[in-house]
């Protein structure tokens, strides 16, 4: 697509830009830098060594479109609306893009975006198809420099995807060519199956690793890159589609990992005595009944492990260029993921519930800057949200933080060590929706009834769900969440607490954004009847 990003020829300094990498599914504890026992990713860590990790950082939504958006905005859930993977953003809500537009910086995405077009809406506004601002609002406020969201089906697979022809110029054929090749392995009878299987996860898919997914998104990465000098200013998002299913890895990374490399789930028979409905439910489904197999687990997780350590390799490959290329040192690199993955943990697959292997994810930022020199390759265990990127990139890029609209926080204090630990945040926020879900088929749910909303302290995680009792954990005394206190009859005090909490919060969500909230700071309480002529109440 070509695009490249703005210049601003006023400035003589060296510009500061911005490489926001995020892979897709990603648990946080699946890193050796976080503690894997067998994955070995020498890159990634060697990025947390030149910055700051955060082992307690957590998604806002465990689903991808709604964790994304709110990524993006700075935003809760509850805020931007963006429910479901198919929900688009609101017209009116500002991204990073936008305010790092008003710096001089052009965000750019090469990889999944979970964008969705809103055409009447653009339309009420005369937005002129094919714009510039018309792929800006189909892609969460990025420009889109390659496209690709990995999972193309055939009744979905787009005609003018760049992967399919790249496949095909490079003699991998067919009507669906990700399906194809991407998508299938041989094998041992020389048939052809399908990745969508999960008992064929062992198998090497039959595109080569050259030509994978993953290897032509940092391809893409790499293009971009090469068309860049130091005078320009940028901000590329590089969004892998893995470790997210279909568990299908090219060689050698189908087999890098064995079965004796899959750790122990994390569940215990007591979590099925008498469970949460909601839980229950989820518990039902295909992919956490075949999740809780051994089986499974140990044919799915090790594909799991070699998609990571694939990822490693080629984030290390984009991590060289901006070294060859002279831009490392101006060059902000965060690196995340949207969710994560349950695995079989507490008897689930896929993600969609409140446990920690769902919502907690990877946080790494290196900052280049001098200022953050006293805390290179340090651990900050504060509460973090994935809101919070968005005012801590702004503000690196220069430009205005949104106060009246930003309801996450700058990191910037904590990547310089200048804020203790202790005064950052008492809690975290993270939303479910599950109304296009088969749990709401089971329980029966109008889809506004299938929501749940997490408050997540050091200490305790509570769950409000709609239509049924609330779940709790004592996280200090079960750090493993078996143990549901949401009906415990001591623990009703606490529970009280943490729903006024979340009932707070919700209070304090930002709705007045078309107007500026910071206006109001200064203008005081009551109107210049000096300057406005509108006098109200006199005798």
């Amino acid at each position: 697509m070509g695009v490249r990003p703005r210049r601003d020829s006023t400035k003589t300094q060296v510009t500061m830009n911005i490489l926001f990498i995020m892979c897709d599914q990603l648990r946080a504890d699946y890193l050796s830098c976080f503690g894997h026992p067998y994955l070995d990713t020498p890159h990634i860590d060697a990025l947390a060594s030149r910055g700051v990790r955060f082992p307690n950082a957590f998604c806002q939504a465990p689903l991808c479109g709604p964790s994304r958006a709110s990524f993006y905005t700075g935003r809760y859930v509850a805020s931007h609306g963006v429910m479901a993977n198919e929900d688009p953003l609101k017209l009116g809500e500002l991204t990073l893009g936008d305010y790092l537009g008003d710096a001089g910086m052009e965000a750019v995405v090469v990889g999944k975006s979970e964008g969705h077009f809103n055409a009447q809406a653009t339309s009420r506004f005369n937005v002129p198809p094919g714009s510039a601002q018309e792929q800006r609002l189909s892609n969460n406020g990025f420009l889109p420099y390659e496209l690709f969201a990995g999972l193309y089906p055939d009744p979905i697979l787009p005609a003018d995807l760049g992967y399919s022809d790249y496949l095909r110029s490079h003699g991998f054929g067919g009507d669906n060519p990700w399906e194809t090749w991407a998508n299938s392995a041989i094998d041992n009878d020389g048939k052809i199956v399908s990745g969508w299987q999960m008992r064929n996860a062992a198998l090497a898919a039959r595109v080569p690793e050259e030509h994978s997914e993953t290897a032509f998104t940092t391809d893409r990465a790499l293009d971009f890159i090469d068309g860049l000098s130091v005078a320009d200013k940028w901000c590329l998002h590089l969004s892998y589609i893995k470790p997210h299913w279909p568990y299908l890895a090219p060689a050698p990374y189908h087999d890098c990992f064995g079965p004796e490399q899959v750790m122990s789930a994390v569940r215990c028979d007591s979590e099925k005595h008498d469970p949460h409905p909601v839980y229950q439910a989820f518990m039902s489904q295909d992919y956490s009944e075949n999740f809780s197999r051994d089986e499974v687990r140990q044919t799915v997780i090790p594909t799991y492990m070699g998609l990571i350590q694939q990822l490693d390799n080629h984030i290390g490959r984009v991590l060289a260029k901006l070294d060859e290329k002279g831009l490392r040192e101006n060059t902000l690199v965060v690196l995340t993921s949207d969710h994560g993955d349950y695995l079989g943990d507490h008897w689930l697959g896929e993600k969609d519930l409140h446990h920690d292997p769902s919502i907690r994810i990877p946080l790494i930022i290196s900052d280049p800057s001098d200022a953050a020199n006293s805390t290179r390759g340090s651990i900050s265990d504060a509460l973090v949200e994935a809101i919070d990127l968005v005012p801590t990139l702004t503000e690196y890029a220069g430009a205005k933080i949104c106060s009246e609209r930003l309801e996450g926080r700058s990191l910037t204090p904590l990547m310089q060590g200048r804020l203790p630990s202790g005064s950052w945040r008492d809690y975290i926020i993270s939303e479910i929706d599950y109304s296009d879900r088969g749990p709401r088929t089971l329980l029966n749910l109008h889809p506004y009834d299938c929501r749940a909303r997490v408050i997540r302290t050091r200490q305790w995680k509570y769950v409000l769900h709609e239509r049924f009792r609330p779940q709790l954990y004592n996280l200090l005394d079960d750090p493993n969440e078996f143990n549901d206190l949401g009906d415990d009859p001591n623990c009703a005090e606490i529970r009280a607490d943490l729903h006024e909490a979340l009932f707070t919060w919700h209070r304090k969500l930002k709705s007045r954004t078309e107007a500026q909230a910071d206006r109001l700071l200064t203008m005081g309480p009551e109107r210049d009847e000096a300057d406005f002529g509108i006098l109200i109440g006199h005798w």
